[in-house]
């Protein structure tokens, strides 16, 4: 870029070419303009500004009031891009302190979203269901391997929330059901419309896992990673 100073008006004082060439949009800085911070923007602009001042028409002096509106968008920008910075670094706070409480769930049990439960020595998993609102009625579906329903349970009306259900190990008809895998699905209905309603199943947390995003997950005993805000309860 020439550094040569121009001549305005007929008059000694002189403004480089670099700030011409910002006042016409011509010099290659400008074409990359999106990537100048504020902070530029402002100096650029004072120093354009002290040369209109020294070299303007004193029989047509420029408007004050367009020069007051141009400084204001500035500040504007250079207001947005701080608020931007101090909200990058409060997310980032935040996701640190996500992380420091989830690690504090090693070792606990937890209700969290699923749809597996194992059956074990005739012991099986306390379960639940959550609720984003009122319903008039709320079902739990036990299915076996073999896709056969083995029991259900019916927990009436219930408000929103996470309600906890425990279930015995039993099929409907008082047996202990063999060892294994089960599966668990919700269901629930308003005045006869179907509502949402979600599975839980209790399972032990074993490690915390950073999603890329920033957000925690937990890493639980039953080979499930879910995300914390799926934990229903802590029991």
């Amino acid at each position: 870029m020439s550094s040569s100073n121009t001549t305005i008006g007929g008059s000694t004082a002189t403004v480089s070419q670099q700030l011409l060439d910002t006042m016409n949009g011509t010099s290659s800085a400008s074409s990359s303009s999106s990537g100048t911070s504020a902070s530029d923007l402002q100096t650029t602009f004072l120093q354009l500004l002290v040369a209109q001042l020294q070299n303007q028409d004193p029989t047509d002096p420029m408007d004050s009031s367009q020069m007051t509106s141009q400084l204001a968008q500035i500040n504007t920008v250079s207001g947005i891009q701080q608020l931007n910075t101090s909200l990058s670094s409060l997310s980032t706070q935040l996701s640190a302190g996500q992380n420091a409480q989830a690690a504090l769930l090693i070792g606990s049990t937890v209700l969290a979203a699923g749809s597996s439960a194992t059956v074990s020595s005739g012991s099986a998993p306390q379960l639940g269901v959550t609720l984003p609102s009122a319903v008039s009625d709320v079902k739990l579906t036990i299915t076996n391997s073999a896709g056969q329903v083995v029991n259900t349970l019916d927990l009436g009306a219930q408000s929103a929330g996470t309600v906890p259900v425990v279930w015995n190990g039993k099929d409907s008809a008082g047996n202990t059901v063999a060892d294994g895998t089960y599966t668990i699905s919700a269901t629930a209905t308003t005045n006869g419309q179907s509502a949402t309603a979600t599975a839980l199943v209790a399972s032990q947390v074993q490690g915390v896992v950073q999603q890329s995003d920033g957000t925690a997950s937990l890493s639980l005993a039953n080979g499930k990673t879910v995300p914390l805000s799926s934990v229903g309860a802590i029991l």
